[in-house]
């Protein structure tokens, strides 16, 4: 172990140098080039792979600099093994045995630098470099982690707004249902006792006109029930969208085109065929609003173990460059219901040319039958 002492040090801090030679002359000249360079480091030397992975296991270093080529043993090897470390030190080939080809391809490995034997004078050059370039490579991962720590939480945060939003509206179809619907149900019997036992005919017309009125508020308590969280989810997605479609044409006087074939509708978790519906439902909304002269196909499949529901239109269309420069709040939120159920949500279309909404979702494998399990 040789200490590389020196008033004068380019780096921030005395370095932990590993210097992986198996030449006696060539470790002191290096360390001479160290303390020559202003470089205050304590340098320490393995001369074989044992040393270098017993010295890497018990010390912590700031960086290695690696002779290319030792009895047994190259500098690739040890930069295989460094690799397997949670956070390796940069490495410095500083060799005379490679040509610059091999030296270019060593880099690109993920050396971070290389340096002949000949030009030692330049070492504190190439040490700070190599220890600014790992720096900066640091720095890069860890806004990489959090950044990915951030979109986790962003989903996380946008899955749990979803679901309570499904859940509100779940307890608000239920209120509606049990304290509205059965009000107005009361109510329109009461109105209709009066309509036959009155004797004064302007009581019966306003009575009349009282059923009427009622009716009207008890199918728009039908519709709020169905948008806020539709019972005939519970029938399966197949029939669910199918009301949704002929729904979307009687309001619209849209034609919709619906392709059903589901043959594991069974099999289909309750926030699937939610959010499945959910992407149709904003589907056609998008669609009335944008392309309502479109013609417009709604295609359901379960075939190679996903499933797959598409709705296309052949309207104006729009750049897809558009939507990345663009808010699209809805569009992203169906993204995001798509990711909450392990699935990912394609949208195509060009200016003139409709637009496509593709809906994909694995489906969980079926349990395989006794017989067939515990044959060998």
């Amino acid at each position: 172990m040789i200490a590389s002492k020196s008033q004068s040090n380019p780096t921030d801090k005395p370095l932990n140098i590993l210097h992986l030679e198996d030449s006696d002359a060539d470790h002191l000249l290096l360390a001479r080039a160290l303390r020559s360079s202003g470089i205050v480091a304590t340098l320490t030397r393995a001369d074989d792979r044992a040393s270098f992975l017993a010295l890497m296991g018990t010390h912590t270093f700031d960086l290695v600099l690696m002779d290319f080529r030792l009895p047994g043993f190259t500098a690739l090897q040890a930069w295989d093994a460094l690799a397997q470390w949670p956070l390796p030190p940069p490495c410095v080939l500083v060799s005379g045995a490679i040509g610059e080809a091999a030296a270019v391809a060593a880099i690109q490995t993920g050396f971070s630098d290389y340096l002949h034997k000949n030009d030692l004078q330049a070492i504190g050059q190439v040490v700070t470099r190599a220890l600014k370039l790992h720096q900066l490579q640091q720095a890069r991962a860890q806004a990489a982690r959090d950044l990915q720590a951030s979109e986790q939480r962003i989903t996380q945060l946008a899955h749990h707004l979803q679901t309570s939003l499904e859940q509100e509206r779940a307890d608000i179809s239920r209120e509606i249902h049990d304290d509205i619907g059965g009000s107005l149900a009361a109510l329109r019997l009461d109105v209709a006792w009066i309509e036959r036992h009155a004797q004064n005919p302007a009581l019966r017309e306003r009575a009349a006109s009282a059923q009427d009125v009622i009716a009207h508020a008890l199918a728009a308590t039908q519709r709020i029930m169905q948008n806020t969280r539709p019972a005939i989810l519970d029938q399966g997605l197949g029939p669910s969208v199918q009301w949704l479609t002929q729904a979307h044409t009687r309001r619209t006087g849209q034609p919709v085109q619906l392709q059903c074939q589901l043959d594991t509708e069974h099999a289909l978790h309750d926030a699937v065929r939610l959010t499945a519906y959910r992407i149709v439902q904003e589907a056609l909304t998008n669609i009335s609003k944008h392309a309502p002269q479109a013609h417009v196909r709604v295609h359901l499949s379960d075939a190679g173990k996903a499933l797959t529901v598409e709705v296309t239109d052949n309207g104006p269309g729009f750049d897809m460059q558009q939507l990345r420069t663009t808010a699209g709040f809805g569009l992203k939120g169906l993204g995001e219901r798509a990711k909450n159920i392990g699935g990912w949500l394609d949208i195509s279309s060009q200016p003139g040319q409709g637009t496509s909404l593709t809906l994909t979702a694995p489906l969980p494998t079926p349990p395989m039958p006794a017989a067939q399990a515990l044959t060998p």
